[in-house]
């Protein structure tokens, strides 16, 4: 965080009763250490900045009470951080509520700290208190005597409430899952400020929006039509199976190693830290096609842009892999900015007619799809896919403890790719011998590299030599087998 310095411009969103010293702060997390020394008689800060980087267009105004400890101010910081860059308007509402801060608290201490959840309950939680015309601390009050008991005619209240409001939403055309994740803030909320509200009816959940995984000509015609740091997200999005959010997140740290010693597919080591839930770290990998074009694109970073805008940069461990182009400062993408990226490239392919109600079929997350489906298809074990999917499985340890060259073999055995081969190489001759004679040469190669011992493979053309070998040596088995048994080999 930089020095905080004094500022009095501007016309912010405010907190309830700004006092003593304005701060600016230009970034974010905050500081608790650089904002010490103001801390002894209180001040306000005046948030200009997310936590991108990215200026925001109206700041906030947030006063800190005078001898604020560690842990409170800590809250602070998770709730400022998770949602200025979202809606910066939802700031001085949770920071002006008890009620929501708990909630806030809650999260922040006993959960996983995500600061998606924070801020789709808050989100949701504004949405029914808007409709209801009454305030999170307000319906915490009705359900409560002044001593701190439950009543039972403003529980009964708000249950009928929460029915209502399901009717209203039902009667909007919302999804049940929406519903559901409505009614779930809203008892989050209740939960957490000590009011058990008796279960309500929900509507049988289904998918209602389905999506689709891309196909490898989809993909393929993508490829084409999009820049470099757009081939760059669909080609590891398709290729290492990864979420939005985990994506966003990755350093050249996570590729170093492979790719600096050109040992393909490269392996990505992905900490809990920056998983959805954060609930244990996984490994995956990221094939040919998706490392030539990151090998481009960082390239192309070292060099800066022609026109200009961007500057050279040096390419450290802590570097961003995919920065945003909006700014001369190294800054990761959002989000936003991926979902936004990839939604224009398929308008650019052509793929965004295809629609299911109000969403599209081809959407962000239905790319890492086709790394299950198309794996899946492959020959690898669901289990396998799930794990280098970043997925919660029964087996999460045995598969962690083959370690990752073990998973590189079963990785590169698949195959797996984005566009068509153009040249038939020997492997690929072999490949369709063993299709003629009615087997699947991906499903040889899948189970081969499961039941061979740790090879470590750095050259691809070495790795394709130990394919056509394995595959010549079942080729050679097929045929012993038909010679000893009296028959003439018939394709």
């Amino acid at each position: 965080m930089a020095k905080p310095v004094e500022k009095s411009k501007g016309e912010p969103l405010s907190v309830k009763a700004p006092a003593g010293r304005v701060i600016a702060v230009d970034t974010l997390p905050l500081s608790y250490e650089a904002l010490k020394p103001y801390l002894a008689e209180g001040c306000t800060l005046h948030l200009e900045a997310g936590p991108s980087g990215y200026r925001l267009r109206k700041p906030i105004l947030v006063p800190v009470k005078p001898g604020t400890s560690l842990r409170t101010f800590d809250i602070v910081n998770y709730v400022v951080s998770s949602l200025s860059d979202r809606m910066t308007s939802l700031i001085p509402w949770v920071l002006d509520s008890p009620a929501m801060m708990r909630v806030a608290t809650h999260l922040r201490r006993y959960r996983t700290s995500s600061p998606s959840t924070l801020y789709a309950y808050t989100s949701q939680m504004r949405r029914f208190c808007e409709w209801l015309g009454r305030t999170p601390d307000e319906l915490v009050a009705e359900a409560l005597h002044e001593d701190g008991s439950p009543d039972p005619g403003g529980i009964k209240r708000i249950r009928q409430a929460e029915e209502e409001y399901v009717g209203e939403l039902q009667a909007r055309g919302r999804a049940p899952n929406m519903i559901k994740a409505a009614v779930t803030a809203v008892r989050a909320m209740l939960i957490v400020n000590d009011v058990e509200v008796p279960r309500i009816l929900l509507p049988q959940g289904r998918v209602v929006y389905e999506d689709r995984s891309p196909r490898p000509e989809e993909l393929a015609r993508m490829m084409e039509v999009a820049d470099l740091r757009a081939r760059v997200i669909v080609s590891m999005l398709a290729l290492g199976g990864f979420r939005i959010g985990t994506l966003r997140r990755l350093r050249y740290r996570h590729v170093k190693e492979d790719l600096e010693t050109g040992r393909t597919p490269v392996h990505v080591h992905v900490e809990a830290d920056i998983t959805k839930g954060k609930y244990g770290s996984y490994d995956t990998f990221i094939g040919a096609e998706a490392v030539a074009v990151l090998r481009l694109y960082l390239e192309q970073r070292r060099r800066g842009s022609p026109s200009g805008k961007i500057p050279p940069e040096t390419i450290q461990d802590d570097s961003p892999l995919l920065r945003s182009d909006h700014t001369r400062e190294v800054r990761s993408l959002s989000q936003k900015q991926l979902h936004t990226i990839v939604h224009t490239t398929y308008v650019r392919a052509g793929l965004s007619s295809e629609k299911r109600g109000r969403l599209y079929m081809l959407r962000t997350h239905s790319i890492r799809k086709y790394f299950r489906t198309q794996l899946a298809a492959l020959g690898v074990p669901r289990d396998y896919i799930d794990y280098m999917m970043g997925h919660k499985i029964s087996t999460y340890h045995d598969i962690q403890m083959k370690g990752p060259e073990f998973l590189r073999n079963v990785y590169a055995a698949s195959g797996l790719g984005i566009k068509p081969k153009t040249q038939v190489s020997r492997l690929d001759m072999l490949k369709e011998i063993i299709r003629a004679w009615g087997l699947d040469p991906e499903r040889i190669l899948v189970k081969g590299a499961l039941t061979e011992p740790h090879r470590v493979i750095v050259a691809p053309a070495s790795r394709e030599e130990e394919q056509v070998k394995a595959l010549a040596d079942s080729l050679k088995e097929m045929l012993r087998k038909d010679l000893l048994d009296g028959r003439s080999p018939q394709p």
